[in-house]
């Protein structure tokens, strides 16, 4: 565990409703820390946009929160607004379909799960909410890598390490190239056992009112039993889910 990393973070916590900004000697204070090291501690958040340095004089320089902080905190309230909104709708395809649902987002060059409605059926897959999972692998984090820029998703791809999880996990760029020139085409991703061996996943784009990308809606199960629901009702409903959970954030489809 980086000490470091947990002091400078800590120091954000100082600051309040009622003290917006603070000196150097205040957060020393605060903090319990000598003056050097926090000055250190705060040149670093300084650096990453998690704090400001307002200098009216030499003799009074003060620290406040960062814009960078207010960039992450919309992120979280996005987050938690397209949950409030998804999950009503995925537990109506839950109980349509019968299969686990998932809703995952992009984050950095990792997707991850932020909601999923169970099953009731005795055999399921184990995912879990919070799980990470690579760019290249499954049919909700692919779509979520092919709706980026262009320039965004190559420089994604050009920092790839492929691992292979199943002899049917894609292991290189050209691949997933081709993969993704597929999903953009026809509008869903499919993955058959590249996360776990006898599985399938499908998945749609979830937009926002900007009609951006922000999130994808994945049904996922054992092939034996997913296959023959795949070519018709599962693949209808998720899309419709999908485009109701768009349509109840601010998409137009015109």
């Amino acid at each position: 565990m980086n000490q470091s990393v947990i002091k400078a973070l800590g120091l954000l916590d100082l600051f309040s409703k009622e003290q917006k900004e603070l000196t150097l000697s205040a957060i020393a204070e605060k903090s319990g820390m000598t003056k050097p090291t926090v000055f250190r501690l705060l040149t670093s958040l300084e650096v990453c946009g998690f704090l400001t340095k307002i200098k009216n004089n030499n003799q009074d320089v003060r620290y406040r929160l960062g814009l960078k902080l207010l960039d992450l905190g919309n992120l979280v309230a996005e987050a938690l607004e397209l949950r409030a909104v998804a999950l009503p709708l995925m537990k109506k395809l839950c109980a349509d379909i019968d299969e686990v649902v998932h809703l995952a987002i992009l984050d950095q060059d990792k997707a991850v799960y932020i909601e999923k409605v169970e099953t009731n059926q005795a055999v399921r897959l184990y995912t879990r909410i919070g799980k990470r999972s690579e760019l290249y692998v499954g049919s909700g984090p692919k779509l979520l890598l092919s709706y980026l820029p262009r320039a965004e998703r190559q420089e994604l791809i050009k920092n790839m390490t492929f691992k292979k999880l199943t002899e049917h996990t894609i292991d290189n760029a050209s691949v997933l190239e081709e993969e993704i020139r597929q999903i953009r085409e026809q509008g869903y991703a499919v993955s058959y056992g590249e996360q776990d061996d006898g599985t399938i996943g499908i998945s749609y784009p979830i937009y926002d009112f900007k009609n951006e990308v922000v999130a994808a809606l994945n049904v996922s199960g054992p092939e034996t039993r997913i296959k023959e629901k795949l070519v018709g009702s599962v693949k209808e409903k998720t899309r419709e889910t999908a485009l109701r959970i768009s349509e109840e954030l601010g998409y137009s489809r015109v």
